[in-house]
């Protein structure tokens, strides 16, 4: 059929069902996630009204300063993601197309998914709570930790919600804030051992963390180059491993002594 049709017919007969399939393209939901910084929260104060931290069976301090855990927004597991949202966002600096199954555990429904950060969070909620008092060498029998963060799932604040704990507890040891009266912000999981975990999004959270005040971001070491593709100016990277090495950076920044690792 085409052999009796002009050149520029057959091409234009030829060309429908390519432009079909890339209208198709465009517009098919594909398997990604758009992500942007998210909220921050100090986990020193209140959340949407009440303490974020509480502590009993135990003296604690009135504390300095700020010490915020950071998120990520990213479209809902049930979002349809097209190839025009992903160029769309590719190449801007507080937006990252990620993987959707590096968002979101494959193959669950969003109730599913829900329970699943809300999970993440009770478990590294609890870890937190194990690695301060084994920090501070105090007995869970007698020193209860109640800890509260609406709306947020997943265990990348892990490390910020030990800091807290320690900080309202302790201070830098001598009596200071471990602040240092400085807003501190930060990322990454954290066990009972008090070993730091690498988290994801570090770039996006860096972006939330500045906004929202932040001169230091605590990163989990094998993330600093994550952490310094889009750092924004004035933001200070700080990697840390364990919970000792975060705690010893955050005291030898405080008091202007020792040295204090960077990315």
């Amino acid at each position: 059929m085409l052999s009796r049709l002009t050149r520029s017919q057959a091409v234009a007969v030829c060309a429908v069902p390519v432009v079909a399939l890339l209208a198709t393209a465009v517009f098919a939901p594909l398997p990604f996630s758009v992500a942007q910084p998210g909220m921050t929260a100090n986990v020193l104060g209140k959340n949407q009204g009440t303490p974020v931290i509480t502590v009993s069976g135990a003296p604690t301090r009135t504390t300095g300063g700020q010490l915020r855990m950071t998120t990520i927004e990213a479209t809902g597991p049930d979002a349809r993601v097209s190839l025009k949202d992903v160029f769309g966002n590719w190449f801007r600096t507080d937006r990252a197309v990620m993987p959707r199954d590096s968002v979101y555990p494959s193959g669950n429904s969003v109730k599913e998914i829900e329970k699943h950060n809300a999970e993440q969070m009770q478990q590294s909620q609890d870890a937190a709570t194990r690695a301060a008092l084994k920090y501070l060498d105090l007995s869970a029998d007698k020193v209860k930790v109640d800890l509260k963060l609406a709306d947020v799932g997943g265990p990348s604040a892990g490390l910020l919600f030990t800091l807290g704990i320690i900080d309202k507890l302790n201070g830098d040891g001598s009596g200071g804030d471990l602040t240092g009266g400085r807003t501190i912000a930060g990322t990454g999981t954290i066990d009972a051992a008090g070993q730091v975990g690498a988290v994801g999004g570090v770039a996006l959270k860096t972006q939330a963390a500045r906004r929202d005040g932040a001169t230091v971001f605590l990163v989990p070491k094998a993330e600093c180059g994550d952490a310094k593709a889009e750092l924004p100016e004035g933001l200070r990277l700080v990697p840390v491993t364990t919970l000792k090495s975060a705690v010893d950076s955050l005291v030898a920044l405080e008091k202007g002594k020792g040295s204090v690792p960077s990315c």
